[in-house]
């Protein structure tokens, strides 16, 4: 059966290195379909927007998580830590708590900087935020792409480097192989 994997990309910056990154996994496997899964619409998470009925472009956001079989979020690090609007959109996917469209889904994460050291820090902290909303997570693999913009054809919008291209393909992978293999979802104790 054909997968479905959301892409969720952690930058709105319009020539962002990250969606460049992203765009490319879908040329990198055709085993599966792949759903852009947009966050740049999403208020600021706020418990009296969701008091009031959660505003539509939430809906629309949870709607599309719920879709799809697995989810790729693929971002970049600012100041050492996940992006704001990431963890925006993570709290809104977050509730409820007890049926949140996120929980026990697979999750892969990508990121790429200019930097040396990839996104290392925005990662573990991705992680830590996923693991509290008992998001399953692809174990032991990390893709972290350093000095991107060397990586990026900026013009065409298009990753040129090959040994890059051959870790993604691998991590993309892994991951649709991964997705039958996670746990199923469990109810959320309170």
């Amino acid at each position: 059966m054909t997968k479905t994997i959301g892409l969720i990309c952690g930058s709105l910056r319009k020539n962002s290195y990250n969606r460049m990154i992203a765009e490319s996994l879908t040329t990198l496997d055709d085993s599966a379909q792949y759903r852009w899964i947009e966050i740049s619409s999403l208020p600021f998470f706020n418990e009296d927007l969701e008091a009031d009925g959660s505003p539509e472009s939430v809906a629309f956001f949870r709607a599309a998580i719920q879709d799809v079989d697995g989810v790729i979020i693929v971002s970049p690090e600012y100041n050492s830590g996940i992006p704001g609007v990431l963890k925006n959109a993570l709290d809104w996917a977050s509730r409820p708590r007890t049926s949140s469209v996120l929980n026990r889904k697979p999750v892969g994460l990508i990121g790429a900087t200019p930097g040396g050291f990839g996104t290392a820090f925005a990662q573990m902290q991705t992680r830590e935020v996923l693991e509290a909303m008992q998001v399953n997570v692809l174990p032991f693999q990390k893709m972290l792409i350093s000095q991107v913009h060397e990586k990026i054809d900026s013009q065409q919008k298009v990753l040129t480097d090959e040994s890059t291209k051959r870790y993604l393909q691998r991590y993309l992978q892994q991951f649709i192989h991964w997705i039958d293999q996670a746990p199923v979802p469990v109810p959320v104790l309170d």
